[in-house]
């Protein structure tokens, strides 16, 4: 029944809205394209005006589209949420409550759980009014971001900048290839780092140095390496040797370890050998 109400209602609106339009007055006949001057184009604005979901998505009837409303706003807050947050890093606008709920069918208005879940959220800025994305770090642009990489030499991970603006990886990128900054991959978070190149730390090294250096004789294999350890009286942590003779070896033929052999305790105590007397049977005659 609320079913049928409300596409009664929808049905109305769309009356009106028709009844609206046939109001309003048509264009002039335009003239022929020979006696049109011809005018530079004008630029498409930047920011595009936000079209709500209604006609995104095409509904092959009305009551599909009330049914899927239905099944949005009674879904769980989280799944809601998700919803609303998608929107807002997509728009990257602020958004008033109703502007949500014709954009992707979340009524965060009426929905109290929704709406406290939204204004307690860390990727959420909410004024009083408009609910906004919020990104933890507030940058715009490559300038920025070098200025605030640069603040911290400890490095910040790519996970924490990549939802600040769009493109913000490829700028990152532009910036590791121009040498002002680092991007490493940390061995256990197996995440990227960005690290600031600081220009303070080049320095000039004099030609003999360089010469110096360069003139010491290194040993080029590591066995080479392992032996000159073991002779300044360091155990090496690997040995090449034994490595590189069981190269050609099949696996199955690589010696194994062999276990040690559990001692028995002398404390190891037998069952009942203590008490001989219930050892000794009688043989009946």
């Amino acid at each position: 029944m609320a079913l049928a109400q409300k596409l009664a209602q929808f049905t109305k609106q769309q009356e009106k809205l028709q009844a609206s339009l046939a109001t309003l007055p048509t264009r002039p006949i335009s003239k022929p394209a020979s006696s049109i001057s011809r005018k530079a184009p004008v630029p498409p604005p930047r920011s595009q005006p936000l079209v709500p979901l209604a006609q995104r998505f095409s509904f092959t009837n009305d009551t599909e589209k009330l049914q899927q409303i239905a099944i949005i706003q009674k879904s769980p807050v989280g799944a809601q949420i998700k919803r609303v947050l998608d929107l807002l890093l997509e728009t990257r606008q602020s958004l008033l409550p109703e502007e949500i709920n014709d954009l992707c069918f979340v009524d965060v208005k009426h929905n109290k759980d929704v709406f406290e879940s939204l204004k307690s959220n860390v990727k959420v800025s909410f004024d009083g009014q408009r609910f906004a994305y919020k990104s933890k770090h507030d940058l715009k642009n490559k300038d920025e971001l070098l200025v605030l990489v640069r603040k911290l030499p400890e490095g910040v991970p790519m996970g924490d900048l990549k939802d600040s603006y769009p493109g913000i990886q490829a700028d990152a990128q532009d910036l590791k290839a121009t040498g002002k900054v680092w991007v490493l991959m940390n061995s256990d978070s197996q995440e990227e780092i960005v690290y600031p190149n600081d220009p303070k730390i080049v320095i000039t090294v004099d030609e003999d140095l360089k010469q110096l250096i360069r003139g010491i004789d290194t040993p080029r294999e590591f066995m080479d390496v392992e032996r000159e350890l073991q002779k300044a009286g360091m155990k090496p942590a690997t040995n090449s040797a034994r490595r590189e003779a069981m190269a050609g070896v099949p696996r199955s033929q690589i010696p194994k370890p062999q276990k040690k052999k559990r001692r028995e305790s002398k404390r190891t105590k037998y069952t009942n050998a203590h008490l001989p007397e219930l050892l000794q049977f009688s043989v009946p005659t």
